[in-house]
Order: C-alpha cells, then sequence, then structure tokens
C-alpha cells in the first residue's frame, strides 16, 4: 500500500510539472505574439507618416562618407563610387624620386618568385601573357558613372584637393549634393566636369557653391553645351575662381556679351580671374568686341584663349586698339571725374550752409579747371616727395648712415634740380596747347613708381647708405604696384577733343589660332604691339604688355611680312626665350 501510494504521489507531481511547463511555453508564445503586433503597428504608424524628415545631416569634411550618406538618404539607386584618379604605373624597385632604394634600414624583404612558365598552345607554342600595366574589368564597368580625386594622403580621406567627373550626366539632385559636401572640404581647389551635360540650373547651383569652398581656384567644365549660356554667373564679384576653362562649350556671341560685362565695366570689374580659356566655341566678331570691351577696364586677366572661333578682322581689330590705347567714352569720363572728386576732394560735394544747393539733390557739382588740376597734381607731388625723404630720414637714422648732413644736402640739392626741370617741361607742355600727341596730361597723379625713380636719382653720393634707401624706394615702389590698378585714374592725354588712355598692359598671353583673321586685322595687332614696345621703354609701371602671342592657321600665311614683324617683335619678349651664342666676333652661331 505504501508503494501505491508513493507512485500515485510522484505521478502527481510529475503532472504538476507539465502543466506548469506548458504554460510557461503559451504565455511565452503570448509575449512573442504581441512583440509582433506591436512592431507591425509602429510599422504600420510610420508608413501612415511618410511626411516624417530625418535628422538634417551634417557634413564632417570626409567626401566619400557625406556624398555616400547623402545619397543614401535621397534614395538613389546607384551610388556613384568614389576612387583615386587613375596613375601611370611605378617601376618596380624605384622610389617617386626616381633612385633606386638601398634597403637600409628596412625589414629584409621576401625573396622574388621566378616567373612562371610561359603558357603555351595546342601546337606546343608560346602565348604572349597579358600586360601588367593595367587591370581587367567586367563590361561596361569602366563607363559606370564614378567620382575621381587627388588626395594629399591617400590614409585620410579628408585630404582632398581635385575632383574629376567625366562623361556622366550631372543633374540637380546631384549637384544640391555636392553643395553640401563640397564647401567642407579645408582642401578642395580644382573641379573638373567634363562633358556633363550641364544645365542652366546646373550651373546657378555651382556658381553659389564654389563661393563657399575655401580654397577654390581652378574650375574646367569643357565639353557642356549649355543652351541658357550663364557662364558669367561663375565670374561673379565673390566667385574665388582664377583659372576658368570653357573650351568646347559652344559659347555664342550672346555668351560673350555676358562674359565680357562680368569681366569688367565702369561700375566694376572682376579681380580674381587670371587665365580664361573660351578656344573652341562660336564666338565671332561680335562676341569678340564684347570681350575686348571686357579687357578695358580689367586689369587683373593674364591669359587669354580664343583658339579656334570665328574670329575676323573686325574682331581683332577691336582687341588691338584695347592693347594699345583707346578713347574714353562718356559714361567713362564721367566715373573718372566722380572717382577724381571722390578720391581726392571727399568734402567737395558738401555744400556750404544755407545755400541753395542743400536743397537740389538732382543738380550735379560742378567740374575743376584745368588749372586747379595741374596745381593739385604739382601738390600731390610735393607730399609724396615729402613722405619719401621722412621715410629716408627715418632708414638713415635707423642704420646709422657714415655720411649724415653731407648726404642729405646733396640729396636736396639733386632733388631741387629735377623739381625745376619737371616744371619748366610741364610749362613747355601746357605752352604747345592740345595739338597731336604732345598735348597736356589731365588728371594725371604721383604713382609710387615715379617716386622710386626720383629717390634713385637723388641719392647719388651716399655711398653705401645708397643701398639702403634704393631698398626703401624699391619697397614703396612695391607697394604701390600692388594695388589693384584702375585704368579711369590714370594719365590720359587730350587729343581732338576726346580723352585718350594707355590700353591693356596686364595681359600676357593671348591665344587667336585658328580663326579667320586678313592682313587688316594682322596689321592693327603688330601696330598694338608696337606701341607696346615703345611704351614699355619709357613707363613699366602699368604692366609688361603682351610677351606671347598665337596667330597660327589664320587667313594669312606665316611667310607674310607683317607675320615677320610680329614674330621678330614677340620673339625677344617670350620670357622662354633663348638668344643664340656669339662668337669672339660678334656673331650669332645662328
Amino acid at each position: 500500500m505504501e508503494e501505491s501510494q508513493s507512485s500515485q504521489s510522484a505521478w502527481k507531481r510529475s503532472m504538476i510539472t507539465r502543466s506548469s511547463v506548458a504554460n510557461k511555453i503559451k504565455m511565452g508564445k503570448k509575449l512573442e505574439k504581441g512583440l509582433k503586433e506591436k512592431n507591425a503597428s509602429a510599422v504600420s504608424q510610420d508608413e501612415e507618416n511618410p511626411n516624417k524628415t530625418p535628422e538634417p545631416y551634417s557634413c564632417t569634411g570626409n567626401f566619400q562618407a557625406d556624398f555616400t550618406e547623402l545619397c543614401r538618404r535621397n534614395s538613389m539607386t546607384y551610388i556613384p563610387p568614389i576612387i583615386p584618379r587613375a596613375r601611370p604605373p611605378t617601376v618596380m624597385g624605384h622610389t617617386e624620386s626616381g633612385k633606386p632604394d638601398k634597403g637600409k634600414g628596412k625589414a629584409p624583404q621576401a625573396p622574388v618568385e621566378p616567373d612562371p612558365d610561359p603558357e603555351q598552345d595546342l601546337d606546343g607554342e608560346g602565348v604572349e601573357a597579358p600586360p601588367k600595366t593595367f587591370t581587367m574589368k567586367d563590361k561596361f564597368e569602366y563607363f559606370r558613372p564614378s567620382v575621381q580625386v587627388e588626395m594629399e594622403n591617400f590614409d585620410k580621406p579628408d585630404t582632398v584637393t581635385e575632383i574629376y567627373i567625366r562623361g556622366w550626366k550631372i543633374v540637380e539632385p546631384i549637384m544640391e549634393i555636392f553643395k553640401q559636401c563640397w564647401p567642407k572640404m579645408a582642401k578642395l581647389h580644382t573641379i573638373n566636369l567634363w562633358n556633363c551635360g550641364l544645365s542652366g540650373e546646373v550651373i546657378t547651383i555651382l556658381a553659389s557653391t564654389i563661393t563657399e569652398i575655401p580654397e577654390m581656384r581652378n574650375l574646367v567644365l569643357d565639353g557642356n553645351t549649355v543652351v541658357e549660356e550663364n557662364w558669367h554667373e561663375l565670374m561673379g564679384e565673390e566667385s574665388p575662381v582664377q583659372n576658368l576653362s570653357l573650351r568646347h562649350c559652344g559659347i555664342t556671341d550672346k555668351g560673350a556679351e555676358q562674359i565680357g560685362q562680368a569681366l569688367g565695366s565702369t561700375k566694376r570689374c572682376n579681380t580674381k580671374l587670371i587665365s580664361l580659356n573660351l578656344s573652341g566655341n562660336r564666338i565671332t566678331d561680335v562676341g569678340a568686341e564684347h570681350i575686348a570691351l571686357g579687357l578695358r577696364m580689367n586689369r587683373n586677366l593674364m591669359s587669354l584663349s580664343l583658339a579656334s572661333n570665328f574670329i575676323g578682322d573686325k574682331g581683332a581689330s577691336k582687341i588691338a586698339e584695347i592693347l594699345s590705347r583707346f578713347p574714353l567714352t562718356h559714361e567713362e569720363v564721367v566715373e573718372r571725374r566722380k572717382h577724381f572728386s571722390e578720391k581726392d576732394f571727399p568734402e567737395r560735394n558738401k555744400s556750404p550752409p544755407g545755400s541753395r544747393r542743400d536743397g537740389s539733390k538732382d543738380r550735379p557739382a560742378s567740374v575743376r579747371s584745368q588749372s586747379h588740376m595741374d596745381k593739385d597734381k604739382k601738390g600731390s607731388k610735393a607730399s609724396a616727395k615729402k613722405s619719401l625723404l621722412a621715410i629716408e630720414t627715418k632708414l638713415e637714422l635707423l642704420f646709422h648712415d657714415p655720411k649724415g648732413k653731407d648726404a642729405k644736402e646733396e640729396e636736396k640739392h639733386d632733388k631741387t634740380k629735377k623739381k625745376e626741370k619737371e616744371d619748366k617741361t610741364l610749362t613747355k607742355k601746357e605752352s604747345r596747347g592740345t595739338k597731336g600727341d604732345k598735348s597736356g596730361t589731365v588728371g594725371g597723379r604721383s604713382s609710387g613708381a615715379s617716386i622710386a625713380a626720383d629717390t634713385k636719382g637723388g641719392g647719388k653720393g651716399k655711398g653705401k647708405g645708397k643701398d639702403k634707401t634704393k631698398q626703401a624706394a624699391q619697397e614703396v615702389e612695391d607697394l604701390s604696384g600692388g594695388e589693384v590698378v584702375n585704368p579711369l585714374t590714370d594719365v590720359a592725354d587730350f587729343i581732338d577733343g576726346q580723352l585718350w588712355v594707355s590700353g591693356n598692359r596686364v595681359l600676357i598671353n593671348l591665344n587667336l589660332s585658328r580663326n579667320k583673321i586678313a592682313e587688316s586685322g594682322m596689321n592693327n595687332l603688330l601696330k598694338a604691339m608696337q606701341y607696346q614696345t615703345t611704351i614699355l621703354m619709357d613707363n613699366k609701371s602699368g604692366g609688361t604688355g603682351l610677351m606671347r602671342i598665337a596667330l597660327l592657321k589664320n587667313k594669312i600665311s606665316p611667310e607674310h611680312e607683317v607675320m615677320r614683324k610680329l614674330n621678330d617683335i614677340m620673339l625677344h619678349k617670350d620670357p622662354y626665350y633663348k638668344q643664340p651664342p656669339q662668337t669672339p666676333d660678334g656673331q650669332s652661331t645662328t
């Protein structure tokens, strides 16, 4: 009986444990089912609220990470990879400097494995192995969109300096992503978008983006034909671009007119752009004249390429006029007078108290007479010389000039003589009237270069101390030359009722190859070069003038007399020209 009771109690206990385990399993299933329903309800709520915007992404300067994340957030099906720009393979066993590695202080290298035996075909002949200068890729993988980059250090992804995109269309969403990434890249200075199918809207976004890139300098947009031709937006007042290339962009006279206005006008000028390449477009004489008008006031552009266009004699003659000298228009004369009145006489426009001019805002101010302008010019020269003398005195005290008073008195005597000579020549010019090129100057002002010349002329007899004075004068000249030149304030000649100023001598490289320029246009270019050569003999403060000009493949033979004269003039101005060695008799070897 006792055994049967114990077996019954054991059976009851086992049944109780089984029921408790079953209850736990049921409870677990219910909890799991509840969690699933909760997650499903959360997903449904998210689907019901699609307008919920994710948190904004702040770029870090890591181009690869920022670009990938922004593309993912925009739900792009294909994200172009960021890859290093391809480079030619380096020779094994040589460093980047071209010197072989000596292996000093380095771990021993693994032994070089011998080349495997060449493969043979069925006939037993050797099969040429594939070259090792490139890698094989899948079909069409080479043509998939990608962004190529140059980096200062490939181990640091935030050191991207150049970006190259080739042959795939950049639409507005992609450019908006670039607008967020590029300004955060501290070392980016070059953007090259070749044949990317840019539109007018994309150009507008790009123009607003480059103003925010801290180190932006070079912009290449070759092969992009834009219907709107709003290239001038890339040359705005806030644009930091120094080198702009727009080759083969289908630019017509309409786009050239806007580019000319962006280069310079009486109101404002571009002070950043140094090089502009417009080769391979559809610019005619009309467009060349507009670009020449922009060069009238621009004194910053140093290189201009108009090769492979449709420019004829009229356009070339207009460019030649800007390079030699030209008369000021009525609008430019008005701006010139405004500039002088605001700069030299800031209190001139203030009317005396109680006068009738206080109430009349539309009435223009009176213009100074010639005698007043000459007096002002003499006064400005005297004040400039006084200030330079003070600088020299300080330098002499600083360096303890051994000659002291004698050198100062001799310098003062020489300067007095030079001043008397200048006054005599000025009175002679005034007495001659306003005929031809010998007319008096209007609105002239003393420049730093002339001050430096006076100092060099008056510093004779100083011995060792004159080198220091020359150095001070050179510093003054350099400071004056560093300012932005305004042609409206330059010395002007009054000829036949017009004010003539010197042309653009800041432009040093001009390419007019493969155009339609004939003998007439070449003659005008020759006269401009002769004028620049003559001017540079007397005054080099305004620039060096053209140093290289390309005129090949125009409507004139290279053996023509005009072309020979042009080549002779430009040959000695070319910075890369080397004079042939001479024999002891004084004749050149060539």
